[in-house]
């Protein structure tokens, strides 16, 4: 899945983005709104990771949808 249609479908994913990343919130996930950047910028933030260990996370779980 590419991230253009990452966006389109924020709605539909927040679920299973939050299923995966308990720590964020629903703010986080309003503030994201499909856009990938800030996204890893929450995770590194809210699970103390680094960026190179946060893409990966995102590109692995996106991959598998």
């Amino acid at each position: 899945m590419n991230w253009d249609q990452i966006q389109g479908q924020w709605k539909q994913l927040k679920g299973s983005v939050q299923a995966k990343w308990a720590e964020l919130t629903e703010d986080d996930l309003e503030k994201v709104k499909g856009d990938r950047d800030k996204l890893e910028g929450i995770l590194q933030e809210k699970y103390g990771k680094s960026k190179e260990e946060v893409r990966r996370e995102v590109d692995d779980f996106f991959s598998s949808d």
